[in-house]
């Protein structure tokens, strides 16, 4: 099993605790810190480990196979899937992407230039 000191959740963040399981293990993926058949903690070890209700840790497991980045079966766990490392690199880039339109977004509006957007950016 893959090292999950960094795994974390922020109870007050406006993320919903689930999306922030499932995008950390997305991270993970893409990253290469979890690579194909590698297990995840089990429900009941993740939400003690995040100190958060087992429900939560279900859901995002769910959602993950349903979007099949992880193979679950019953009595064995939760390992990653062969296709996962391709779509997490996908989502990711998609995620960043995003994330970096709203950031350039809202320096224009603060009257920022490009030039000194760009200097931020390197």
């Amino acid at each position: 099993m893959a090292e999950y000191r960094n795994f974390s959740v922020n109870v007050e963040s406006p993320v919903a605790v689930y999306v922030q399981i499932e995008n950390q293990v997305q991270f993970l993926v893409a990253a290469g810190d979890l690579k194909v058949g590698d297990m995840l903690p089990s429900v009941r070890e993740m939400s003690e480990m995040l100190h958060i209700n087992p429900n939560t840790v279900t859901k995002a497991y769910r959602d993950l196979e349903l979007m099949h980045l992880v193979i679950t079966r019953r009595g064995v766990g939760v390992k990653v899937a062969p296709d996962a490392p391709k779509l997490c690199r996908t989502a990711v880039r998609e995620m960043l992407k995003e994330h970096l339109t709203d950031a350039v977004a809202e320096a224009l509006m603060s009257g920022w230039g490009r030039g000194e957007i760009q200097k931020i950016v390197d």
